[in-house]
């Protein structure tokens, strides 16, 4: 997995960062809850260069208008040099699947690189405070699973600490764990979703007087996920998804789309659920070995646009130099 420091360079950059999928705990994880995520081989690559004017994509409006890039350029950047942006992405947006996530560490690596080099932990703070300023909530969870590729647990005992991360008020643990040798479906409905407005609902159901007891069964869910992937059991893992997508539909984030995708997809998996803020987005599925693409047929019959993934081992990187 990716453990190394990004390296000083002059511009030009490129970097290259995969997307991410929440298997258990999204929602809860932002409450101080365990959650177990993955970086999945998708991909978003950010090239940066010398420019007469800072542009993203040949937009001028961007560095105002792009709430990721503009906090960038003001933690990052402030005294930098016009630069011209431009990316490549394989992963939906607003999807689900980290494609602001991937956006917004390609960015840290592209700066940091041209400022003198940054070490992974660094990194992972970087993206972390751009993301959660640009967003306004959230939880470390994506952006530490774009760094560092691979399996990570949040707030779990699970494998070996990479780092620690806080918001000034909460602190989320960074784990290491085993990943499993799976093939994995995440599938996009076409219901974009907002993030901050999904995590903002949730905060207020969480309110309720039922709330406590509701993010104790989040937490009690994930955990014995985290264990059953550790495990590579495929039966448990499937429950929990289940379970966990149940608890999902009980907060009020699901959506019939997602309903619609995971009854598609369950003839051929273990196990499905949403991933991600859900209220659209896309759907996470553990398909019985050797029936990945019979689940994505599934799914694409249905509606839904899936792509078979498996974990990605390298992180946020840079990529070329020239």
């Amino acid at each position: 997995m990716t453990d190394e420091a990004i390296p000083a360079h002059d511009l030009p950059v490129s970097a290259r960062s995969p997307g991410k999928c929440v298997v258990f705990g999204e929602h809860a994880v932002v409450h101080g809850g365990p959650e177990l995520l993955f970086a999945i081989d998708l991909f978003v690559q950010l090239g940066v260069r010398a420019a007469p004017a800072t542009r993203l994509n040949t937009d001028p409006t961007a560095p105002e208008r792009n709430p990721y890039l503009r906090e960038a350029l003001a933690r990052l950047w402030k005294t930098g040099p016009p630069v011209e942006l431009t990316t490549t992405s394989q992963i939906p947006r607003a999807a689900g699947l980290g494609s602001s996530a991937a956006f917004v560490c390609d960015l840290a690596v592209g700066f940091g690189a041209a400022l003198g080099g940054v070490d992974r932990a660094r990194l992972a703070e970087l993206a972390f405070g751009i993301e959660r300023a640009a967003q306004g909530v959230g939880s470390p969870g994506d952006t530490s699973a774009v760094t560092a590729g691979g399996f990570i647990s949040i707030n779990a005992e699970h494998g070996s600490e990479l780092w620690r991360l806080t918001d000034g008020q909460r602190e989320w643990s960074v784990r290491r764990v085993p990943t499993p040798s799976w093939g994995w479906v995440v599938a996009y409905t076409g219901v974009p979703r907002s993030t901050a407005e999904a995590v903002r609902a949730v905060g207020r159901r969480l309110a309720e007087p039922d709330g406590p007891s509701l993010l104790d069964r989040f937490r009690t869910v994930t955990l014995e996920g985290i264990d059953a992937v550790a495990r590579e059991d495929r039966e448990s893992t499937g429950r929990a998804l289940l379970e966990n997508q149940a608890l999902l539909r009980e907060v009020g984030v699901s959506h019939p789309r997602l309903e619609k995708l995971i009854e598609a997809a369950l003839p051929a998996c273990d196990g499905a659920k949403l991933t991600g803020a859900g209220a659209g987005g896309s759907i996470v599925a553990l398909p019985k070995a050797g029936r990945e693409l019979e689940a994505a047929r599934r799914i694409a019959h249905s509606g839904g646009v899936p792509f078979v993934v498996h974990a990605a081992a390298t992180g946020a990187s840079l990529v070329t130099t020239r």
